[in-house]
This record gives C-alpha cells, structure tokens and sequence, in this order.
C-alpha cells in the first residue's frame, strides 16, 4: 500500500484501486467536498504523473477517455481547483509523491492496463441523491427523474412553464457548460421530441448559470445523469469490442496466479530485450512482479 496525506486530501493506493479523499482545508473546493471519496479502479487509469515546483507539486492521475461520467460531462471544462485527480502536494513530501507515483506506475505496467479508451463507465458517477441550486433555478435526479425549479431571477417566459420534471428514459443527453468571460453557462437536457431551439435563459429543459461559486455543483447532477445514460462509445448490441471483458458465461477458467506470474515476467523480458523497456524500467516491473510470488 502506498499513501500520501496533505491538507488537500489523502490518496491511498491498495494494489487494484486508489482511494483518493478530499481534505478538509478551508482552501478544497465545494465540488470536490460534495463529490467526496472516489474510489478509482486500476484498469480505469490511463497513467499518472508528479510534477514539482518551488513551493508547491502537484500528483495528477490521468483516466482513460470515457472512464468517468463526470469528466465525461464536464467535457475538461471543469477548473483545475475542483478536478479530483489531482492533489496539491508540500514541497517536503516530494519524495512520497514520486514514490507514490512510481508505484502506480508499476502496477499498470505489472497489469498491463492500456491506456486506450473504453465503451463504458468504470466509475459510478456521484452519488444519489444528488441536487445543487446556482443561476437561475435548481436541478435535483434520484436516479430516475430529473427535477427543475426555478427561482425569482428566471425570466418570465420561462418561469411561466413552471417546475419541470424529465423521466430519464426522455433524456437523450446532457450537457454541463461553465460561464467564461461575458458568456453565461447552463446545465442543458436534451429531451427526446422537443429540439433545442432556445437559449439557455428561455429554455425551459436548462438551467442558466452565471459564474458563481455554486456552478459548478451542476457538474455533479449532470454526471449523475450522465453515468446513467448509454455510454457514447458503446458498441452496438452483441458486438465484440477489443480488450473488452469477456461475459463470465463465455469466460475461459482463471488461470494459476503463479502461471500469469511467470507469463508476465517473460512478457517483460521480451519488452525489454525489444527496447521499449529501458533497463530500470524493466528492474522496477519485474521487483514487483517477483514482490507478488
């Protein structure tokens, strides 16, 4: 197990996941709070990387595309102060930072996770219940509906439609755009049979955001639907898709731990003696496979 604790959170390492909570510091941003722990699969990471400076570092994991509802939805428009894959980290715990990340390293090396993108989330999105209330309304989602209210600021022509309540089966997509510069944001739902033909502040399937520190709270109902929606890189019913995990119906008898073991450090010889493994590369891969013998 590897750990690293700061006032920004602690991300802990367990062999097939991280652990990664948010601090209680004044300074850690209300998303990442609301979010709360995440818990990260292995095979969902794509790498992750440590990088100094003068007073400060930062440990930054990088997901597979389509791994995550929320990074999905947010569509890398989320601040980096609310991203919950990256932790701020003291100047005098680099040392544990780059010990942490060398440990991930291996284990997605050990493992022989790809980086390549997947067909469906291998997170479950925030939790549910989930509501926030920002711009000019409030949106709530139980799993099944999703709920609009509105408050004194709506125009009128929209607040005139009154609350609004959209089955999930009716969703056909969602999407989270923060305010920049003079451009208002919103939170938008498209809904099956009715296009989208108005702006968010007369759009009675949207709320408007305008760049307050609530905003991005809004990035959490729309993940939660998000992960709730079929995947957009999920293949066509039936279909096999490379690397994908076979069904346990069709799936081949476990092999020996100690036969993959083997089957692995000779993998890692081959991707060695090739050149794509530099010699402390390879040191490191192979200690740990040997670790787990």
């Amino acid at each position: 197990m590897a750990e690293i604790i700061q006032k920004d959170g602690t991300w802990a390492f367990v062999g097939d996941s991280l652990r990664l909570t948010p601090g209680r510091d004044k300074n850690v941003s209300l998303v990442r709070r609301t979010l709360g722990e995440l818990e990260v699969p292995l095979h969902a990471l794509a790498g992750v990387s440590f990088e100094q400076g003068r007073r400060s570092g930062r440990l930054r994991l990088r997901l597979r595309d389509g791994a995550d509802p929320l990074l999905g939805a947010t569509g890398g428009r989320l601040a980096e102060s609310d991203d919950p894959y990256r932790l701020s980290v003291d100047s005098d715990r680099y040392g544990v930072a780059e010990y942490f990340a060398e440990e991930v390293r291996n284990a997605l090396l050990l493992e022989g996770v790809s980086a390549g993108p997947v067909t469906g989330y291998l997170l479950p999105g925030p939790s549910l219940p989930v509501s926030a209330a920002a711009g000019d309304g409030s949106a709530s989602f139980d799993g099944e509906r999703v709920r609009l209210e509105w408050n004194w600021k709506t125009e009128d022509a929209k607040a005139a439609t009154g609350p609004r309540t959209i089955r999930l089966t009716e969703i056909t997509a969602v999407e989270w755009q923060p305010a920049a510069g003079l451009e208002n944001g919103h939170l938008r739902f498209s809904v099956r049979g009715a296009p989208v033909t108005a702006p968010p502040k007369y759009d009675p399937n949207a709320v408007e955001l305008w760049g307050f520190k609530k905003d991005p709270l809004m990035a959490l109902v729309a993940a939660a639907v998000q992960a709730r929606l079929p995947h957009p890189s999920a293949p066509a019913a039936g279909a096999l898709v490379p690397g994908q995990a076979v069904p346990l119906d069709k799936a081949p008898a476990a092999e020996d731990d100690h036969d993959a073991l083997l089957r692995r450090l000779r993998e890692l010889g081959e991707l060695h003696r090739s050149g794509v493994l530099t010699d402390e590369e390879f040191t490191q891969a192979k200690r740990a496979v040997l670790n787990r013998m």
